[in-house]
């Protein structure tokens, strides 16, 4: 989004941005979701459907007129083919500091849980692509530039070996992904991540008796087993045995949401029936 709204800045395009103020009972989005909207284009969403459709409608006619403020109380029911069985109030309103929007983007992003992603081969370009649609600040680390490839809008691409100052300045509550060209490489990373026991996730690619060879030389460097316990590997481990990048990246990229993400959201919080 942020990409979008300096884009749109710098052209002086008109925007308007369309906000769940109320939702109650069962609604695509939550009340403070939000999405902007310019004459061709749109970033984020309010849940799509035809709650989504009209009020993107309003919201070009606004631009389009000039028009003022709107606030619509929209039942999700058989009026609008919606059958959620909710209502929202939205409001639709013209930007008309796109500066101020610009600093509210980045202030969310900034708040956005970060994940380091260590490799950049196949695998880790085929990751990079999923988890970047995921709200997250992904930093994607590699000491090899040409195998970055394109790097996808919002990723944070850094071409270094030095990963330990990476590591050691992501604050608690990070992820660590390691998928590098090497398994020495791979076990010192990963030793280390678990050894800040402050990390929300720690994954490594790899089977399980690559897992079986590291815990013991983990164990080795005085490692307490609870915390090698924590070490997701084999990542994205749903039983499927297909191991083109594009299906492990899919697999590992379902997993981080459930488990870097969507922890203490109770299946209520969650639901979005449309």
């Amino acid at each position: 989004m942020l990409e979008a709204i300096r884009r749109w800045r710098d052209a002086g395009e008109a925007v308007a941005r369309i906000t769940v103020l109320v939702a109650k009972g069962s609604t695509p989005r939550e009340a403070g979701a939000y999405m902007l909207v310019t004459s061709r284009e749109q970033v984020g969403t309010i849940g799509g459907g035809r709650l989504e459709w009209d009020c993107m409608a309003e919201a070009r006619t606004l631009l389009t007129e000039n028009g003022g403020r709107l606030e619509r109380h929209i039942p999700l029911g058989p009026a609008i083919n919606q059958c959620c069985g909710g209502a929202v109030t939205v409001s639709i309103e013209r930007v008309v500091d796109m500066e101020a929007l610009e600093r509210e983007a980045w202030k969310e992003r900034e708040g956005l849980p970060r994940l380091i992603l260590f490799g950049a081969g196949h695998v880790g370009r085929a990751l990079a692509k999923s988890l970047a649609l995921l709200p997250l600040q992904l930093i994607w680390v590699d000491a090899r530039e040409d195998e970055f490839g394109p790097v996808p809008p919002a990723v944070d691409a850094q071409v270094t070996s030095d990963w330990e100052s990476i590591l050691d300045a992501v604050p608690a509550g990070s992820g660590v992904l390691v998928l590098t060209q090497s398994h020495t490489l791979d076990a010192l990373i990963t030793g280390a991540a678990l050894a800040r026991n402050d990390l929300r996730y720690v994954g490594m690619i790899g089977s399980r008796t690559k897992r079986k060879r590291f815990e013991s030389a983990f164990r080795a460097i005085d490692i307490p087993q609870e915390q090698i316990d924590k070490l997701v590997c084999p990542i994205g481990d749903f039983g499927v045995r297909d191991k083109r990048p594009e299906m492990i990246a899919a697999f590992v990229t379902a997993e981080i949401a459930a488990r870097f993400l969507g922890e203490g959201v109770s299946p209520v919080e969650r639901e979005s029936d449309v």
